[in-house]
């Protein structure tokens, strides 16, 4: 395993533990670059506020809840608004759709179990887990974290379901000139891999991309010489929503699963 990188330069998009996923490359034998693909994760009090007092003012007849992290900022803030009890007692009284097993583990600790669970850690096998579900003329309340999930969205308003989104994180993009600076190496073939760790990174990139007029150059990249790595299925359905099949990504979403995986990956297909 310590050589399977050997030659590789692998940008991270992700500014959370750089340090930590540049050591697991280095020690497969690659070379880490810190390519930032967005800014600060923060906490959004004003947006978490309004929406837990429409949550437990209206009580929904479903809620979808999408990560742990999120569900427990939705948690603390209850409890600054001293509506703790109150937000687990309309939690308590309507079925859950639970993404992840850290939501699911973050319902467990409240004694919270979901009727319904994604069936591969994404937003798509959520809505598998409730395409038998009658959902006109109902409430739903989707928590987010800091991503919109427009499919989702559509499909539960399709289904005749009125719908409130509460975002409790906020992404910002990264510093001026970052996002300039990856799409170059991409285009220009200086890196063989990039790394992402949430979805929003790829967003922003595409994003920019676009607005360069440069977006179907940007896939054509992933697609033929750069190797897009995801560390997770809803990573993966940012790429796939522009476009790109070629995706790297491992069984289990843990960053250094993420790695092991591009390793085996390129030792495939130099043997």
């Amino acid at each position: 395993m310590a050589e399977q990188l050997q030659g590789i330069t692998v940008a991270l998009a992700g500014p959370r533990k750089a340090e930590e996923m540049a050591k697991l490359v280095q020690n497969m034998g690659g070379t880490a670059l810190h390519r930032p693909a967005q800014g600060t994760v923060f906490l959004d009090d004003e947006a978490l506020r309004e929406g837990i007092t429409a949550w437990t003012a209206h009580p929904p007849d479903l809620a979808i809840l999408t990560t742990g992290m999120g569900l427990e900022a939705l948690f603390d803030m209850a409890l600054q608004m001293k509506l703790e009890n109150r937000f687990l007692e309309v939690l308590s009284a309507a079925p859950i759709a639970a993404r992840g097993y850290k939501t699911v583990n973050a319902l467990k600790k409240r004694g919270l179990h979901p009727e319904v669970r994604d069936d591969d850690g994404s937003t798509a096998g959520v809505i598998r887990g409730l395409k038998d579900w009658n959902l006109r003329g109902k409430s739903v309340v989707v928590q987010l974290h800091g991503d919109p999930a427009p499919h989702l969205v559509s499909w539960l308003k399709d289904a005749g379901a009125s719908v409130l989104q509460v975002e409790p994180y906020r992404h910002t993009p990264p510093e001026p000139g970052a996002l300039a600076l990856l799409y170059d190496d991409i285009a220009q073939g200086r890196v063989d891999a990039v790394a992402f760790t949430s979805a929003p990174q790829f967003r922003f990139l595409a994003q920019y991309a676009r607005e360069q007029g440069k977006l179907q150059e940007l896939v054509q990249a992933f697609e033929d010489k750069v190797l897009a790595v995801s560390v997770g299925r809803i990573t993966s359905e940012s790429l796939k929503d522009e476009g790109i099949t070629r995706i790297v990504m491992p069984e289990h979403e843990r960053m250094g699963s993420m790695f092991v995986e591009l390793g085996k990956y390129i030792a495939a297909q130099r043997y």
